[in-house]
């Protein structure tokens, strides 16, 4: 059950980051798009310090630059003259841009100040199109943040029209890794795929003998404007609301048919997007694919014995939460507490549909936590491992076990944005790491240090 609201509102080291740094990773995955944050500058500067860290890319975030003398007046003029710098400097094709906490409080209307721009600078030559989204850190989490820049580019950009063969991908914030490797499941399964987002390329990119100001790859501006004519929208997200479903926002306004799948974590929720690949392709699972999950199956059968039965703590992004508890309940791990700074009121109950026929008993949940909820917590449950980004790197030092690297951010380790998740492949990655760093545990403490299992 999800924990009582408590009488207080302070944070300590929250479990969750800020709304418009998700919506600025969201935007990267569009093609000849700049992210553009209508705040102050510092806003900026932090995101890129904390994106970059994770998937060691450059990335530029541009800013309107307020200072204490728009917050009186307003951020018109500065988002405006911001606007112009951008177009001049980066000749972006898009241009998404977010709010702040600052701008979200004085007010400032930033779709009128949007038109007013458009009109003012009718017939000029080279500038972008806009999309904007409200984002205010105050509000919600950066996965909110991703996910309602998503629903806002297909809100203001998707058009209708004949109906055609393509299927929308709207997979959530995963890795650079998990986008290549559903584009690929994709197109063996012999559909023809919009993709939205898609930072396979533009956040892990080859190196190159000149910087590029906008990184090549992303989702193209012509396919996210035909996404109201696609046939059919799979979009993963157990615990994401209504309000902020792009998918839902184009069967509402176009039809089509609509599909909501958890994140495709571990062999059952793997299977079930397989079958709904199926059921959309009529083409049966690619050989490479039922090969994979025959490897899987038979590691899980061959390191059953040194996972199963011990006790694990999940947290970060709800539905990455959710993913990683199916995976751990079924290969024998025992979930016992699963915790987010997200606040859905959703993650309880989609964790136990994940997992009510494979758990005895079901774990903790906790939505709205934090580090130190999370502590106060661990002690009492006895964990053998944490699972989770890098932030619970203190507390898996403090309880002396090990820390499994997933999500995002991974800060303290190289290559966060190559480690795969999704499928059967990111299935034997995970379960190989778990296994391994639990075997290394009980190595390291024993007083022989045997090498031999």
């Amino acid at each position: 059950m999800s924990k009582p609201h408590p009488d207080y509102i302070s944070t300590t080291n929250a479990c969750k980051l800020c709304r418009p740094l998700g919506a600025c990773l969201a935007f990267k995955g569009i093609e000849g798009a700049v992210p553009y944050l209508h705040g102050s500058q510092g806003c900026a500067t932090y995101m890129r310090r904390y994106i970059i860290s994770h998937y060691n890319e450059p990335i530029d975030i541009a800013s309107s630059s307020l200072s204490e003398k728009n917050a009186v007046y307003g951020g018109g003029p500065n988002l405006k003259l911001g606007l112009t710098n951008v177009a001049a400097k980066y000749r972006p094709a898009l241009i998404g841009i977010a709010t702040t906490c600052l701008t979200e409080t004085i007010g400032d209307d930033v779709a009128r100040y949007l038109l007013e721009y458009t009109k003012d600078t009718e017939g000029s030559e080279g500038l972008p199109e806009f999309v904007h989204v409200a984002t205010p850190s105050y509000a919600g989490t950066h996965m909110e943040g991703f996910h309602g820049a998503v629903r806002a580019v297909i809100e203001q950009r998707a058009k209708g029209g004949p109906r055609s063969e393509t299927v929308n991908l709207l997979p959530g914030f995963v890795s650079s890794a998990d986008y290549r490797l559903l584009k690929e499941i994709m197109e063996d399964f012999g559909l023809n795929c919009t993709m939205l987002p898609d930072l396979s390329e533009t956040m892990d990119g080859p190196a190159l003998l000149e910087y590029e100001k906008i990184a090549k790859g992303g989702t193209p501006l012509a396919a996210i404007d035909a996404m109201g004519r696609s046939r059919a929208t799979i979009e993963f997200g157990r615990t994401l609301s209504d309000k902020l479903s792009g998918g839902l926002a184009l069967k509402e306004k176009f039809s089509g048919s609509h599909y909501r799948l958890g994140l495709p974590i571990g062999i059952g929720e793997t299977d079930r997007f397989f079958e709904l690949l199926f059921s959309l392709s009529d083409l049966p699972v690619p050989e490479k694919y039922r090969k994979e999950r025959g490897r899987l199956v038979d590691a899980y059968v061959d390191g059953h014995k040194y996972v199963f039965g011990k006790r694990a703590i999940i947290y970060g992004e709800e539905d990455l939460v959710v993913g990683l508890t199916a995976f751990l309940a079924e290969i024998g791990i025992v979930p016992v507490l699963c915790a987010s700074g997200g606040t859905s009121g959703r993650l309880a109950a989609a964790i136990a549909e994940v997992t009510g026929d494979v758990l005895a008993e079901q774990p903790q949940v906790h939505e709205g936590a934090d580090f130190f909820d999370i502590a106060e917590l661990a002690e009492s449950l006895a964990p053998d491992l944490l699972v989770g980004h890098s932030k619970g790197y203190p507390l898996a030092r403090k309880l002396n076990i090990p820390l499994i690297r997933v999500g995002f951010p991974i800060h303290d380790r190289i290559g966060g944005q190559r480690v795969l998740h999704l499928g059967y492949s990111g299935a034997q990655q995970l379960f190989d790491t778990v296994t391994n760093a639990l075997i290394a545990k009980k190595q390291d403490d024993s007083p022989v240090g045997y090498s031999y299992m």
